[in-house]
């Protein structure tokens, strides 16, 4: 059964969501509290991202224990609870997969530090050259080489992102069989699937030397080879015991790749990065002037060339896209067409919180107001680079990964109804107009935008199943077609300042204007749905 066709998945970085006990994180009973906000939505999944044991490197996303639930967001029990409570709302429970890579305070490195322990090979492990070289030349996603010395081992292990974080070898039959017990744990507790982290990067064909990059030396190693289609393979052999459900993280996938990624054996779904790339240089801190037709362009290739998307504009990883790709001046209006664009293009939307209240990226003024280690990896690397203070907070600043992390903004009093406490990360000053408060009466507001178009997706099967056709696209418009047999809806959007023109015609069934009829202009950052 593809329910996921059909429904709005909802994307909870648990930290700053709702913290319940006033310890300034947030936690699992603070997701339960606002499980009402998410049925009123109409949010049909969610996925929740890691809350197992772990020493918080990376925000959860180096695990510890993988059958644990860390203390910092309660207990199992807990656990069990919001997977119920959830499903009585009608809201399945999706869990974040990390399988790329375990904590280093996981037993399986501690104890594979023993060369003759079972564990000894669960991880990639070199003695480097003769010379105490490193045993390769690849460079990691956070800057600088991905080998960490271990003293006690007496070698070198692999790390893609942080040194907390080992790459899991493949190549050791283990290591799937323990992957595999981990899905069943969860399945069998309720979970309708998985959300699966750089899950195109598993298998590592060798640890040669590669050829110098300006970025990711060693990628031709492991990006998306054939060895990982077999990884996928086989654990879909036990997803498909439960219809579970599952959406990878694939980083640097063409569509002809992300085809081959789902097909029936392997994944449902992958997020693409190319439209997440439209605004950049090659690698994300490189920014470049956001013009709206690459943003379509992108877009408009994945419709074309995959039967079936995972859409998103922001998560936990990316900038607010109302700050990256909308307008200071027309907030509101430039929040409501991201999220018309979202909502009506064929394949799954992924919301991420804050977005249907159109939250926008932090107000802060220096590094140290940071928690990101991917941020300060990075500050560190262009410190080495010899860049200016100055400059490179501008660089972080606009890319850092908390500034989609700041805590949900629920009123705009101080904590922003997140907390009691102290909030582990700042919040944004503009909570106090930036709030779920101030915009439930408001028939005006982003959050009313947003309920009444996840209802339109449900009323209209157009909107869920429905062809795409695209019908005209220039530097600032964008308007499209979804056809389902004889009925059909008709969207067009403006991403500018300045009113636009597009030829297409219908009843108005909405706009975010104040109008009752739409004669071919578009007002600055309009989207209107025609019939």
């Amino acid at each position: 059964m593809e329910w996921w066709k059909d429904a709005i998945i909802y994307q909870i970085y648990p930290r700053s969501f709702q913290d319940s006990n006033g310890d300034g994180i947030g936690d699992i009973p603070g997701i339960i509290s606002r499980l009402d906000h998410l049925q009123a939505l109409g949010v049909g999944a969610v996925w929740l991202g890691p809350v197992y044991r772990s020493p918080g490197v990376d925000n959860g996303y180096d695990v510890s224990d993988y059958r644990e639930i860390d203390p910092v967001y309660g207990t199992m029990e807990d656990m069990e609870r919001l997977i119920a409570e959830a499903g009585k709302r009608g809201i399945r429970i999706l869990m974040d997969l990390i399988i790329n890579h375990t904590s280093t305070d996981h037993y399986w490195f501690r104890w594979g530090r023993d060369r003759t322990s079972p564990y000894a090979d669960y991880y990639y492990w070199s003695r480097g050259g003769a010379d105490g070289s490193l045993p390769n030349n690849w460079t990691g996603f956070f800057g600088g080489d991905c080998w960490e010395f271990d003293p006690e081992r007496c070698e070198y292990y692999l790390h893609l992102f942080d040194k907390g974080q080992a790459d899991l070898n493949y190549h050791n039959p283990a290591v799937l069989e323990e992957v595999k017990n981990i899905l069943r744990f969860w399945l069998d507790k309720g979970v309708a699937g998985f959300r699966c982290d750089v899950i195109n990067l598993l298998w590592k064909d060798s640890l040669e030397r590669s050829k110098k990059r300006p970025f990711l030396t060693g990628l031709e190693h492991y990006h998306t080879l054939e060895g990982t289609h077999d990884i996928l393979r086989s654990l879909h052999a036990v997803l498909a015991e439960y219809d579970a459900f599952t959406v990878g993280e694939a980083v640097f996938v063409t569509p002809a790749q992300a085809r081959d990624l789902t097909r029936p054996d392997e994944l449902d779904l992958v997020f693409p990065f190319e439209h997440m790339e439209c605004d950049q240089w090659k690698v994300k801190w490189l920014k470049k002037k956001f013009r709206p037709r690459e943003l379509f362009t992108a877009l408009l290739r994945w419709q074309k060339e995959l039967p079936w998307n995972a859409l998103y504009l922001e998560n936990h990883d990316q900038p607010r896209s109302v700050s990256r790709f909308g307008s200071e001046k027309y907030w509101r209006e430039s929040a409501q067409v991201l999220g018309a664009l979202l909502l009506t293009l064929r394949g799954t939307p992924f919301l991420y919180q804050g977005q249907e209240i159109g939250m926008t990226n932090f107000d802060f003024k220096r590094i140290r107001q940071l928690q990101d280690i991917e941020s300060k990896s990075i500050d560190k690397l262009l410190t080495r680079l010899h860049l200016p203070a100055a400059l490179r907070w501008r660089i972080i600043s606009r890319t850092s990964r908390d500034n989609a992390r700041t805590p949900f903004q629920w009123t705009g009093e101080k904590g922003a109804g997140f907390t009691e406490g102290r909030p582990w990360l700042g919040i944004n000053h503009n909570c106090e107009r930036i709030n779920l408060a101030a915009q439930e009466e408001d028939p005006r507001s982003v959050w009313s935008w947003y309920k009444d178009l996840a209802a339109l997706r449900q009323e209209r099967e157009e909107l869920r199943r429905g062809d795409f056709t695209p019908l005209a696209m220039t530097e600032q418009v964008f308007a499209y077609r979804r056809q389902l047999g004889d009925r059909g809806l008709t969207v067009a959007l403006n991403f500018s300042a300045e009113p636009a023109r597009v030829v297409v015609r219908g009843k108005l069934l909405r706009s975010n204007y104040d109008r009752i009829r739409f004669e071919e202009i578009l007002q600055p950052w309009e989207a209107v749905i025609l019939e």
